[in-house]
């Protein structure tokens, strides 16, 4: 059964909008954001967008991020929470990304192509686990031209988060974008501000996250959301070790298939391998 502690779990859709979707903690993300996008002119204010993208064509999916936002400069941002991995997030965050490239299209009048850059923040509760990039908790992903590995065009960067691979106790936080990544993994399970985080800014969020601070709606909607995050974990727990079981037997019926090959007596493979009679024969 899900717990409740102290503070909000970020990584519930209530959580994140509470600490993050509203114009009273704009601040909050706006800093965040700040810590995310690295050598880049610095965000002083940010409009909340409908997170709704309807294309064009009445026929195809609707499309809908958790957060979308707006800069001074006319920048786009899309925030977007995942809980679990699939083989094609990579694919919707681009997906997610077409959305506001044709949103600046000037209807009805003659256009340049000239466009906003669009920056999509990936906040993940899991990792790619690819075997070249192992352990990384951030990325940042551009077009590049793979003859000079030169970035070929600087308007659209994909950002993704793996909390998960982020390990630094609170003693070794030392930039303020540790601090963020350490609050994403650690806030709902903590009981106190901790010492490296007593800025004016941290303890709003704390304030903020204080689950005795909802009302009873509030309360109920966040349980909701709960249930579902331990749902996904539940069901993602039973895949993986399904899988994991499927992939042991096929290792010992291939094991099986070899032995009775070279001639080993049927007893001896039934006793190494814990196959019965039946399925040894059918092999």
């Amino acid at each position: 059964m899900y717990e409740i502690g102290k503070y909000l779990n970020p990584f519930t859709d209530f959580g994140f909008k509470k600490l993050f979707g509203n114009e009273f903690n704009k601040d909050l993300l706006i800093d965040f954001l700040n810590e995310v996008l690295t050598n880049k002119e610095k965000i002083k204010d940010l409009t909340y967008q409908n997170p709704e993208h309807l294309p064009k064509i009445k026929e195809n999916r609707k499309s809908i991020v958790d957060l979308y936002c707006e800069n001074d400069r006319g920048e786009k941002f899309i925030i977007e929470l995942q809980n679990i991995g699939h083989h094609f997030f990579k694919d919707r965050s681009v997906y997610y990304a077409t959305f506001p490239i044709q949103e600046q299209a000037l209807k009805g009048k003659k256009w340049d192509y000239h466009l906003k850059a669009i920056y999509t923040v990936c906040i993940l509760n899991f990792s790619f686990e690819d075997e070249e990039n192992a352990k990384r908790y951030y990325r940042e992903i551009k077009l590049m031209d793979t003859h000079t590995k030169s970035v070929f065009y600087d308007k659209l960067t994909f950002y993704y988060l793996e909390v998960p691979c982020f390990d630094k106790t609170e003693a070794e936080l030392e930039t303020n974008f540790d601090k963020w990544m350490f609050v994403l993994k650690n806030l709902h399970k903590l009981q106190e501000i901790p010492k490296k985080l007593q800025t004016k800014l941290f303890k709003k969020l704390f304030k903020e996250a204080e689950i005795a601070n909802l009302n009873s709606s509030q309360m109920k909607l966040y349980e909701e959301n709960l249930k579902v995050q331990w749902d996904e974990y539940s069901i993602l727990k039973s895949q993986k070790e399904d899988g994991r079981k499927e992939g042991i037997k096929e290792g010992i019926l291939t094991i099986a298939k070899e032995l009775k090959k070279n001639g080993v007596a049927l007893d001896l493979i039934i006793k190494s391998t814990g196959l019965t009679k039946e399925e040894v024969e059918n092999l």
